[in-house]
């Protein structure tokens, strides 16, 4: 391909760095660059984010990105054709209409600081927990940005004024960073797309609007909210002030949904991506599908505004790679994320050691906020190698609980020859992907490019603006031509047997969340 051929950009913002990417016409990446920002716990159980600093790596991201696909002689600047975004989902923030200046930190997605806001609602709606799940497919539940808005609302005095003053403006990261990317306090546009706005709670999955009585019900006022849009189609312009000026943003999708495209996941097929959390996802169609087993209902992807819903069954795993991270930053057993592998492979098991991350809880298919992390099987032979095993184990633990439910409520969507795509930094780790595949019992592929998020926000863009074809993007050959598999390879009596074991080891993390001394 000529080097002067178009490219599109994508902006990718994860819970703990930002990035974006150049791809080309057959959707390689020719350039990129990421930055990783603070993680703020100002209580335990509290997770939140400075918007500012999201948007100032963002920045960064974008001009280092630029100058090296730049300096590769690539003719970016004249030939970038639109831009797609994509973004980690649920983090929620309030920011000034008049000044532009956001009113709290983002509360971030795993932040569980609303238990009692959600105990409080589960009381008084006549559904309990399951109230908004006809209009919106979500449990009340603290991972989802409504209980967090209403958070703000009842705690910050600022947002209080805002809202009161007509000033405020509510969003999750993709409409926090759109506004800033058209212009902000200069005719920035205040939008989030379809996979973003199913999961705050408030979204009607049928209309795809606002739901009304939800609203009422909760208290939230409607002229704070952003325009819904499809993940597929020309939003804006980016203002002045960023390198592509003029250029349009074309996609935009949640981090978990523009996984999915990149995964070219037809009906009937799943993908798990590994970040600081795992999320499992089945694309169901234009089939709403209710969960009688712990799941979610979400959207998947509407690509145009003229195209049909798509829909997905979700399990949302909230730590997996944080467990990782947590070993290595709270407790020094290793000094890099990689290290885990080598130090988990000195041993061919965990030798009845299981680790529960419920760090701030338990989601899918659990759902109990009142679990805490435990360690159990632990003895005198036990060393840290057992303990990082045990780590890596849980989160495949945890990916198989939500396949389990997954297949139960699937019914006649599901494909028969089913393979779980995975994607995510934590894929890199053989000995994971080999864990996971023994304790499904099902093979695991792994593509050649396993960062398919920024990868599935090109696509959304590209195909809005005409450079990728639907036909193309679903060419699931094309993409796993190069993919590497995991054949299970453990017996099904072991399997059963640590399964069973797990099991007794999640139940021992319940009603552990007032042990505060």
């Amino acid at each position: 391909m000529a080097k002067e051929d178009c490219f599109i950009g994508a902006v990718d913002q994860g819970t703990s760095s930002s990035r974006f990417i150049i791809y080309d016409a057959s959707a390689k990446p020719i350039g990129s660059h990421q930055v990783e920002f603070t993680q703020f716990y100002p209580q335990a159980g509290w997770v939140e984010h400075d918007p500012m600093e999201i948007l100032e790596s963002v920045k960064v991201c974008v001009a280092k990105a630029v100058d090296k696909a730049t300096a590769d002689g690539f003719n970016v600047d004249k030939n970038l054709k639109a831009v797609g975004l994509t973004n980690q989902r649920e983090t929620t923030l309030v920011w000034s209409k008049s000044s532009g200046v956001p009113l709290y930190n983002a509360i971030v997605w795993m932040d569980a600081r609303t238990t009692s806001i959600c105990s409080r609602l589960e009381k008084q709606l006549s559904g309990g927990k399951s109230h908004f799940v006809e209009s919106c497919g979500l449990p009340i539940s603290s991972y989802f940005s409504a209980v967090k808005l209403l958070w703000l609302i009842e705690n910050v005095e600022a947002v209080k004024e805002a809202i009161d003053k007509k000033d405020a403006l509510f969003g999750t990261i993709d409409t926090w960073l759109i506004w800033q990317l058209t212009g902000g306090l200069k005719g920035g546009l205040h939008v989030t797309d379809v996979s973003n706005a199913s999961r705050t709670m408030l979204m009607n999955l049928k209309t795809l609007d606002w739901d009304a009585s939800t609203l009422q019900e909760l208290g939230i006022p409607a002229e704070i909210l952003p325009k819904i849009v499809s993940n597929a189609e020309v939003i804006g312009n980016v203002a002045a002030g960023w390198p592509f000026t003029g250029v349009p943003i074309a996609g935009c999708l949640g981090d978990q949904h523009a996984a999915m495209l990149g995964q070219a996941c037809s009906r009937g097929e799943a993908k798990s991506t590994y970040g600081t959390g795992a999320f499992i996802l089945m694309n169901t169609g234009e089939e709403i599908v209710k969960s009688a087993h712990g799941l979610l209902t979400t959207v998947a992807f509407k690509l145009g505004k003229e195209a049909k819903t798509i829909y997905a069954l979700e399990g949302s795993v909230a730590i997996a790679g944080a467990a990782v991270q947590w070993l290595r930053d709270s407790v020094g057993m290793i000094s890099s994320s990689k290290e885990i592998e080598e130090l988990a492979s000195q041993v061919e098991s965990a030798k009845g050691v299981y680790f529960v991350p419920a760090f701030n809880g338990l989601f899918a298919p659990y759902w109990r906020e009142d679990a805490r992390g435990v360690c159990i099987g632990i003895t005198r032979f036990t060393t840290k190698a057992h303990i990082a095993r045990a780590v890596l184990e849980c989160i495949a633990f945890q990916v198989k609980d939500v396949l389990d439910s997954m297949h139960k409520d699937a019914g006649n969507v599901e494909s028969n020859d089913f393979l779980l795509r995975v994607d995510g930094g934590a894929t890199v780790n053989n000995l994971l992907m080999q864990i996971q595949a023994d304790l499904t019992g099902n093979a695991v592929i792994r593509p050649s490019d396993i960062e398919t998020t920024a990868r599935g926000a090109a696509f959304a863009a590209g195909l809005a603006v005409g450079v990728f074809k639907e036909e193309y993007i679903f060419d699931s050959k094309d993409k796993m031509k190069d993919a590497v598999v995991f054949n299970p390879i453990m017996t099904k009596e072991v399997r059963t047997k640590k399964v069973d074991s797990w099991g007794k080891a999640v139940v021992r993390s319940y009603d552990l969340a007032d042990l505060t001394l």
